[in-house]
């Protein structure tokens, strides 16, 4: 019997994760870092020409193609990501219709373009389909962006010492906004109004292995 997927609903938040096939390496060096990121921060808007495009315009035509789609609403809205070695989260808003599911399927088809082409390989990277769990409260919100930022911490990829300049997750973003090219910070930043409180609450190990239990349902892992 298949299982039907609860639909995506605009304006609500999601906790999105997908792997990679065979747990391949994929986000593993700075060079596919850069690359996702670079595809993540062009694809959360809806556009009209593919990225591989858009790098073959002259630059005055790139900067009045970006100034014009920038201009509208994006698809998504990001408040944090972490991209492991062979998975990748990412916390969002959906802001238009079927925002999300545009926002993954352009993204993962143009990485999976890339990272076949380097790797001399075809086929899909990523599996079929993404998993998604709604967020319905704030508090949930707030403790997802931390499980979030603790991932490389809590696989051993990391000490937490290392977290706040660790590229591949969104907390050095927090901690240093001339790193920010596409996370939106606000939200969680007026909740811990200082930036001592936020990195205090994700040093508190304690706690947050206490939260994880009450938010076991919206986690994938």
């Amino acid at each position: 019997m298949t299982l039907k997927r609860i639909p995506l609903v605009t304006n609500e938040f999601y906790h999105i994760f997908n792997k990679s096939i065979g747990e391949a390496k994929i986000f593993n060096n700075l060079k596919y870092l850069h690359k996702i990121l670079s595809i993540v921060d062009y694809y959360r808007f809806n556009q009209n020409i593919r990225l591989s495009q858009f790098h073959n315009l002259p630059d005055s035509l790139q900067k009045n193609y970006l100034k014009k789609i920038k201009s509208t609403i994006p698809l998504v809205n990001i408040f944090s990501f972490s991209f492991m070695p062979n998975h990748y989260h990412l916390l969002v808003k959906q802001l238009q219709n079927n925002g999300i599911k545009k926002f993954i399927s352009n993204t993962q088809n143009s990485f999976a373009k890339y990272f076949n082409l380097i790797n001399h390989r075809e086929g899909s990277l990523f599996l079929n389909s993404f998993k998604y769990k709604r967020i319905i409260s704030e508090e949930a919100l707030i403790h997802i962006c931390r499980y979030i930022h603790l991932n490389p911490v809590t696989s051993f990829l990391i000490d937490f010492r290392e977290l706040a300049n660790y590229l591949f997750d969104s907390y050095s973003w927090y901690l240093n906004p001339r790193l920010n090219r596409f996370v939106n910070t606000a939200l969680l930043m007026d909740h811990f109004k200082t930036l001592n409180n936020f990195i205090k609450f994700h040093e508190d190990q304690v706690d947050y292995q206490r939260k994880l239990k009450e938010i076991k349902d919206l986690l994938f892992e």
